[in-house]
């Protein structure tokens, strides 16, 4: 096996985070190097550090929270990045096709199995999975660490209803020489979007192209709705929804709306999206 570093996030699977720790530690045993993560942030500094190290393959132990900063780390570089899905939410790694089991996962960054992916860009970040402008960012933003720790997803479901209640912004959605207009912007790299959900149907991450849903409408009957259509498939025919593919989109409204990236925050609009064609190698079933 090349050289390669093993990025743990403790707080990923919080009640379950000693029983994994010790797992990890029992398959990385002297094959690659482990560091644990101790703050926000620090994931991304460990991968840069490792990539300038030479270690070529990077290995995330967490979720798509710390997989985004692993990947903002080694953006650019030729490392080859490694998934252990444990945290609470790995959308990214079932967009891969990666086994749930840590120890099958593991046996595919031993045998170095891989392929080659787009790398999407918010203005300076990098992301693998999804970003959103307007609604979920703006949910994102206003969930407390104390909320999630005391109601997990339950604070998200608070926090969207407050959101929810509000008048949305007016985005503006620029691509291809063409203007649209909505309250809620979704972009996609891959399929899923907050678990096991297609809600970007025609999406591949290796084919240079964004997939961008448009929603006219976030009142709380429209999310229900919308919601509806995602679960029967019927969402991009929905007459208030937009649903297009592209290599790059600039998004732009007369307020400060928030933007995430693969679950994290990281500014507000404006903001241009572009496609990074087969940026990054990913060690996953081909």
């Amino acid at each position: 096996m090349p050289p390669t570093v093993v990025i743990l996030n403790p707080a990923a699977r919080s009640q379950r985070a000693a029983g994994v720790c010790r797992t990890i530690e029992a398959l990385v045993g002297n094959e690659a190097t482990l560091h644990r993560t101790s703050k926000p942030g620090e994931a991304r500094s460990l991968a840069r550090q490792a990539v300038a190290k030479g270690f070529e393959q990077i290995v995330v132990a967490g979720g798509d929270g710390t997989v985004n900063e692993v990947v903002n780390g080694i953006a650019g570089s030729t490392a080859t990045l490694g998934i252990l899905p444990v945290g609470t939410m790995n959308v990214f790694a079932a967009e891969l096709g990666l086994p749930k089991g840590i120890k099958e996962c593991w046996g595919i960054i031993q045998a170095g199995v891989s392929r080659v992916i787009d790398l999407p860009m918010a203005a300076e970040h990098a992301f693998v999975q999804v970003a959103g402008v307007g609604f979920d960012a703006q949910t994102l933003k206003e969930t407390s660490w104390d909320a999630k720790r005391n109601l997990g997803p339950l604070s998200y479901v608070i926090s969207a209803a407050q959101v929810a209640a509000r008048k949305p912004p007016r985005l503006v959605v620029e691509s291809g020489g063409r203007s649209r207009e909505g309250s809620f912007v979704l972009i996609g790299n891959g399929r899923y979007y907050g678990g096991p959900f297609p809600v970007f149907p025609n999406a591949r991450i290796d084919d240079g192209l964004l997939d961008v849903i448009v929603l006219k409408n976030v009142g709380h009957l429209d999310l229900i709705r919308y919601m509806q259509g995602v679960l029967f498939g019927t969402h991009v025919n929905m007459n208030d929804v937009e649903y297009f593919q592209a290599g790059s989109l600039t998004v732009t409204s007369d307020q400060e709306v928030p933007v995430e990236v693969d679950g994290e925050v990281i500014g507000t609009t404006p903001v241009t999206f572009e496609c990074g064609h087969r940026k990054l190698r990913v060690l996953a079933p081909a």
